[in-house]
């Protein structure tokens, strides 16, 4: 504000007699101070110590009634990320935002360049930033730290500039400095991206994540100004079918699909409203009750994710898939007429995954089969005049193949 601006409120302030309360709160400290009842101040101390707590306290991942399928899959992404993400479409009502967000508070840590926007990875080039690469080429020492394998939300009013970031084009003018401003796909690489209701977010934003999650990498490009830094992230995506569905060459880029209902045997809704109740009543106490079986789980996760990433071990303790299940995963593809090579990929990686959670170095046909309905279900092309579940069809096929019954 200029001199003369503020002479002039100053003489306009003068002009006006205040009322006795509203001079006392533009005098500020000259307000005379107010006596505090003592049971007011009594409680203070215990409402700064519930303030001490979560500001939005998580649900526990190991306390979800049911939904076995929907836990089964996020648990398989955390531990290999290259299976391609999920996408849960079920009824209103059915946890699925609550689940998807649990998963935050099993998330491991990973090691991380100090002070770096995209969450660079120190030993992986190809999770490294530009300006993280031209340092090390320098023969600079980077400083490594630690964080939680960060989860983000993407809201459905996201913009493409905050999805993907922002170019300084003034300062790259004027200055002739590259000056990016990072969006949420660098805030997730290596991380989590959660989109609630994808099936309602507009199309070219849903293009966008799929493509970055795809090739772990996001370009920029404005003015002839491009940037390009490193997005690789496990995509989850949750929606009611009631309100439409996805494209099917956009389903196709997740690598598994569940589908959830909602529970109907009376005693385990009993149980959800129950448990659900001692949540709300007293969020803090609740969690501490399932703190063990979450460490237990998460102590599960971080062993699958050592063992699936160990290369320089001999082969026997590496985790395998035999080649005489690998044809008759293909071969399973092939009858259900699946298009493309998606479906064999994922089918493969998810039961290495499996075997690795359950502490096996070898692949079963039971895991298989917990596992390749997720993968194909969403791939098989559509029938309106079918009268069987497309996860149903896939198990029946696969117990053909398999010779299972």
């Amino acid at each position: 504000m200029s001199g003369l601006q503020g002479s002039c409120v100053g003489r306009q302030m003068r002009s006006v007699k205040l009322a006795p309360s509203l001079a006392f709160l533009l005098a500020g400290s000259a307000q005379p101070e107010a006596k505090q009842p003592a049971a007011a101040a009594e409680a203070a101390p215990a409402d700064v110590a519930k303030l001490t707590g979560a500001a939005r306290p998580v649900y526990p991942f190991t306390a979800i009634v049911g939904q076995e399928e929907m836990k089964l899959a996020l648990i398989l992404n955390v531990i290999d990320p290259k299976i391609g993400g999920v996408m849960v479409m079920g009824d209103r009502g059915t946890g699925k935002s609550t689940t998807i967000r649990a998963l935050a508070d099993l998330l491991p840590e990973m090691q991380v360049v100090d002070k770096d926007a995209f969450n660079s990875d120190p030993n992986d080039p190809e999770l490294m930033s530009e300006e993280v690469r031209m340092r090390l080429k320098n023969g600079e020492q980077l400083t490594v730290g630690r964080m939680k394998i960060p989860m983000v939300d993407l809201p459905l009013g996201a913009t493409e500039d905050r999805v993907c970031g922002t170019i300084d084009i003034e300062k790259a003018l004027t200055e002739g400095v590259k000056a990016f401003e990072p969006g949420l796909l660098a805030k997730a690489n290596r991380g989590i991206l959660y989109v609630d209701e994808l099936n309602l977010l507009d199309d070219h934003l849903v293009d966008v994540l799929l493509d970055s999650a795809a090739s772990g990498w996001n370009t920029v490009e404005r003015e002839g100004i491009s940037i390009s830094h490193p997005a690789r992230f496990i995509l989850v995506g949750s929606g009611n079918p009631e309100e439409g569905e996805l494209r099917p060459q956009l389903l196709d880029r997740f690598g598994m699909h569940a589908q959830i209902g909602t529970v109907r045997e009376p005693k385990l809704r009993v149980q959800i409203v129950t448990e659900r109740s001692t949540f709300d009543e007293d969020p803090a106490a609740f969690r501490i009750k399932y703190s063990e079986s979450q460490t237990a789980l998460t102590n599960r996760i971080v062993a699958a994710r050592d063992i699936l990433r160990k290369t320089n071990v001999d082969n026997d303790f590496r985790v395998k898939i035999s080649q005489d299940f690998r044809v008759k995963i293909s071969q399973v593809c092939s009858q259900l007429n699946v298009d493309g090579i998606r479906g064999d990929i994922v089918s493969n990686r998810a039961a290495k995954a499996l075997a690795a959670f359950e502490g096996r170095s070898e692949v079963t046909p039971e895991d298989i089969y917990r596992v390749i309905p997720l993968c194909l279900r969403h791939r098989l092309r559509k029938d309106p005049l079918a009268d069987i579940d497309s996860g149903d069809k896939v198990r029946d096929t696969f117990k053909e193949v398999f010779g299972m019954e």
